[in-house]
């Protein structure tokens, strides 16, 4: 497990309109987590977990952080993957720390400074749900600060290895990547100049690009790009929830 992908959640800055939109959009279903003193809400599809939602936490809205979605990248040992992100040129912006009865995490940023979680879980969590599967994450995308120094932080920090190269014209190249045995889970990119910063995107599959793209607009949400056909046959949209967060769709055209 560790070095792979194993949760996502969105900080938002009004909760209530966001679980409204994502419901919509995903088809998801929403319950309250439950955490003593914590308000975090977890989003299903049928019985199985997919993602959490909750408000910015105060002193990641003192260091300016926006709406996001986050992902959670699994390690052996937290408190060591941090002391090594920082050796190899990344950040830490929050400290490794435990959620009681849950596990242990830290807020770090690659070397372009991309932010994401590594996380130690208690225990095992829900089984990988393989891909394709509507209204789970199934893609993880870098728009990075340069692609050569961001492959070798990330190999080098959790063993990912390369798939197919794409080239992309004057975009640069893509690089597929995978965080085990089986097939590509993600690609990264050099991030073009229209992005602001470096980050990472997370897409999530639909059965419909065309009924997708309906609902986001439905429920208040921007289509920043596409819908888009990309290698493969799938069609992508980039989205802006109603606060801001950037997401990903990916899927039939329908």
């Amino acid at each position: 497990m560790a070095g792979k992908f194993v949760w996502y959640d969105v900080m938002t800055t009004d909760t209530k309109a966001a679980e409204a939109f994502y419901t919509k959009v995903n088809g998801w279903t929403a319950r309250d987590s439950g955490m003593p003193g914590e308000s975090y809400t977890i989003f299903s599809v049928g019985e199985t977990m997919v993602g959490g939602l909750m408000s910015i936490p105060a002193d990641a809205a003192q260091m300016g952080a926006k709406p996001a979605w986050m992902g959670y990248i699994s390690v052996e040992d937290v408190d060591a993957s941090a002391k090594n992100i920082v050796s190899a040129g990344g950040k830490i912006y929050k400290q490794p720390t435990d959620i009681p009865g849950i596990g242990r995490f830290a807020v770090v940023g690659d070397t372009g400074g991309a932010g994401f979680l590594i996380f130690k879980p208690n225990q095992a969590g829900n089984p990988e749900p393989g891909l394709g599967k509507p209204g789970r994450v199934g893609w993880n995308e870098l728009h990075g600060a340069n692609l050569q120094n961001d492959w070798a932080f990330y190999a080098g920090q959790f063993g990912w290895t390369k798939g197919e190269a794409i080239d992309m014209g004057e975009m640069g190249t893509y690089q597929l990547f995978q965080t085990g045995d089986a097939d590509a889970v993600g690609g990264m990119m050099t991030k073009g100049p229209q992005a602001p910063v470096p980050h990472w995107l997370y897409y999530f599959y639909t059965d419909s690009i065309t009924a997708v793209e309906k609902r986001v607009r439905e429920a208040g949400g921007q289509v920043i790009f596409g819908p888009s056909e990309v290698p493969g046959g799938a069609w992508i949209l980039n989205c802006l929830d109603p606060q801001g967060a950037m997401f990903g769709l990916v899927g039939p055209k329908g």
